[in-house]
């Protein structure tokens, strides 16, 4: 069977008794007059299943924590370990809800079992359910993540009746759209940092509903919407690549677009495997079966006389991204370093140069605990285009422009803004040939500074484009491999032991970064699940020590931008007002008053917990 990599093994190593390590998303949903029930999910779940290796895979340790554990077959899975079914008390509002969902995203998962639950949420005002889903980060990343999430949506209400009544039902093929080009509901969801193109060939649909609707109706599509709009690219993936009309899909490395334009996955071809990437077969363990102790040990062994060589390899590539590593990028020399390092491996490549990566310090910064509060909410993607185009950036550059928005308005609020620029890390996906079907990560990141120092809003959209832009450019030429490359440097018994404790201690010391953003791109027409329209879709991600006590991640889908916003209550006060000023901040870039919707208020859900 498959052995997890060293950075999947990292999200393992990271969880304690104040850090889970799971991503999640809450799907809310038109119920389709009680059809989104549990029978009906638990029906489809099974049908599925095995368009996603992750839902039925489960850890199998090394004696003594000797290796990096591996993913074998559950043969006692039971769907009733893992979907559960509440109601929430009355009014039912989405405060409610977020409350619920906060006190379960902030448990770890079972790791005796597949590591993931799905939690269908009755009770909702308006006749509206929600589905709450987690994963564990060591089986996923974002776009295994979207790929997991599209195996199990449909295009059309009925696709997951049984055809003719046997069996149940796969994915129904869509509508054609106008182009002819095949659309399905796994390459409506895009990958972690894919989007369709911005003349995209989505098919027809109704516009979605707005908030506060009756189930179940369809309103006019907004003014100047067209129901292909573009999907958002991931936060910080690189702009010189296309556009990736499917998920999955594996594009060379291209020209780079216009302003504005989407980006696709970075595809990594002629590079030398890291350690553990996808996953290495274990002696006598194959075939899904749970890996003999004989074979696990022997591994074990040769990985540990191994170790040291792929160390120094390890090192050696980090070393010449030394200059983009948070903390090293201050130590005195680090960029002279790094393109020494650069020389010796024979890389002369140009790479812009990037700015201090100087990291204030922020309430939201340090140790956290186990709770877990959380907000969500919409503002639509036409609007977010609106000040993209005229201004020359990319939809991704001004919702990286919002969030700089949004909390420096936070701190100013709290006398707390400092006056250097917060950092932020930004995942980008980086998947090799080959790695669709892989269970576990493949994943990078960008540290940028974002401008919260600057007080004029269109001076700070204008310093988050040039800033990004050149960023994106250097992560394009050479994309950074030094997440990967770091934990790989200790051998796998120590670095579980250790990583708990130097976490807690750079939370406290030396924090990295100031938090984690994250912008994942989804479809632009309504998807179904077990008949039900998926009204919003809200991700919902990590913390940790190290990353700090905030993280903000955003899905586009069908017309809106879905934000989902997870806090630690003894960093982060207040997670509402956040999203208000998210609000604010897309008031003061826009040139002309926005839609109807959004002046009355309707378009903007903003709730807490």
């Amino acid at each position: 069977m498959r052995q997890l990599s060293a950075l999947d093994a990292q999200f393992l190593h990271v969880e304690t008794a104040t850090t889970v390590a799971h991503v999640a998303g809450l799907a809310v949903l038109d119920p389709a007059d009680g059809a989104v029930d549990r029978d009906s999910l638990a029906a489809l779940l099974l049908a599925r299943l095995h368009l996603s290796p992750a839902l039925s895979l489960r850890l199998a340790e090394v004696p003594l924590g000797l290796d990096h554990p591996y993913w074998v077959a559950d043969p006692a899975f039971d769907i009733d370990h893992h979907l559960f079914e509440l109601t929430l008390p009355a009014p039912g509002d989405d405060r409610r809800l977020a409350e619920a969902v906060a006190e379960i995203h902030a448990r770890r998962l079972d790791r005796t079992r597949p590591l993931w639950e799905m939690h269908l949420i009755k009770g909702l005002r308006g006749g509206r359910v929600a589905v709450y889903t987690k994963v564990h980060h060591a089986a996923i990343d974002g776009v295994s993540g979207a790929e997991t999430l599209a195996a199990l949506l449909d295009l059309t209400p009925d696709g997951h009746l049984p055809p003719n009544g046997t069996g149940q039902g796969h994915p129904s093929p869509p509508p054609a759209p106008r182009t002819g080009r095949r659309q399905s509901a796994k390459a409506g969801v895009a990958t972690e940092a894919g989007v369709c193109p911005e003349a995209s060939a989505a098919p027809e649909a109704p516009a979605r509903p707005k908030a506060g609707a009756a189930p179940g109706t369809n309103v006019r599509p907004e003014a100047g919407a067209a129901p292909g709009t573009n999907a958002i690219p991931e936060t910080g993936a690189a702009p010189e690549t296309n556009a990736v009309p499917e998920a999955g899909a594996r594009p060379e490395r291209a020209a780079t677009p216009k302003a504005g334009t989407g980006v696709g996955v970075v595809t990594v071809t002629g590079a030398e495997p890291e350690a553990g990437v996808g996953g290495t077969a274990v002696a006598g363990g194959g075939g899904g079966a749970k890996p003999g102790l004989v074979g696990m040990l022997a591994s074990a062994v040769l990985h540990g006389a191994t170790q040291p060589l792929r160390a120094a390899r390890s090192a050696m590539r980090a070393v010449a991204d030394l200059d983009a590593i948070p903390l090293a990028a201050g130590l005195p020399g680090a960029r002279l370093i790094a393109r020494a390092a650069r020389a010796v491996r024979g890389d002369r490549q140009h790479r812009p140069e990037l700015p201090s990566l100087a990291v204030p310090r922020t309430p939201f910064n340090g140790p956290i605990s186990a709770r877990r509060h959380l907000s969500f909410g919409s503002l639509p993607l036409k609007d977010v285009k609106q000040v993209a185009k005229p201004n020359g950036i990319s939809v991704n550059d001004v919702v990286m422009t919002l969030c700089a928005s949004a909390l420096r308005s936070w701190l100013r609020e709290r006398d707390a803004l400092p006056d250097e620029p917060l950092i932020v890390a930004v995942p980008v996906a980086v998947r090799r040939p080959g790695g669709k079907d892989l269970v576990g990560n493949q994943i990078s990141a960008m540290v940028a500074p974002v401008p919260t120092n600057v007080p004029d809003p269109k001076e700070r959209l204008r310093v988050m484009g040039a800033v990004m832009g050149r960023a994106k450019r250097r992560f394009a030429l050479a994309p950074a491999t030094w997440p990967s490359e770091l934990c790989s440097l200790l051998p796998a018994p120590v670095t579980s032991l250790a990583t708990p404790a130097i976490f807690r201690l750079a939370g406290m010391a030396f924090p990295p970064v100031n938090l984690i953003v994250s912008n994942v791109p989804g479809p632009q027409f309504p998807l179904y699940l077990c008949g039900g329209r998926v009204l919003s879709y809200y991700p919902l991600s990590v913390l940790t020590d190290v990353s700090g006590g905030l993280t903000i991640t955003c899905f586009s889908y069908d017309g809106m931008l879905d934000f989902g916003i997870v806090a630690c209550p003894e960093r982060v006060d207040d997670v509402w007002s956040l999203l208000g000023h998210l609000r604010t901040a897309l008031d003061e870039l826009s040139d002309e008053r926005v839609g109807d919707e959004f002046r009355d208020g309707v378009g903007v859900d903003l709730v807490a917990g």
